[in-house]
């Protein structure tokens, strides 16, 4: 079988395959890249461990974004609206936002 020009070969080691689980993202960025933090927030623990970062540049990051954008409108589509729960979600030691 031919391969394509430009086609690119990735490959998924097994260990990363697994994945990391993470319930919440703290972003950072500076003029030249994004910073993407992904951590375990944990009931009645009052620390989070950073699990894993992403570094990446800005356009990068608005391709992962408009990516992102475009896999939630199919999930929606598939399996209905994705809602967020009415209460306010809690975070130790004054974290914010939303995984």
């Amino acid at each position: 079988m031919e391969q394509k020009e430009n086609q690119l070969n990735i490959e998924l080691p097994q260990d990363v395959a697994d994945g990391t689980y993470a319930n919440l993202a703290i972003i950072a960025h500076s003029p030249s890249e994004v910073i993407l933090d992904f951590a375990r927030v944990m009931p009645n623990v009052p620390k989070a461990k950073v699990k894993s970062r992403i570094i990446m540049t800005p356009e990068h990051a608005k391709r992962l974004l408009n990516a992102l954008q475009d896999n939630i409108a199919k999930y929606e589509r598939q399996y209905g609206q994705i809602k967020f729960p009415e209460r306010t979600i809690s975070y130790p030691m004054g974290f914010g936002g939303e995984a």
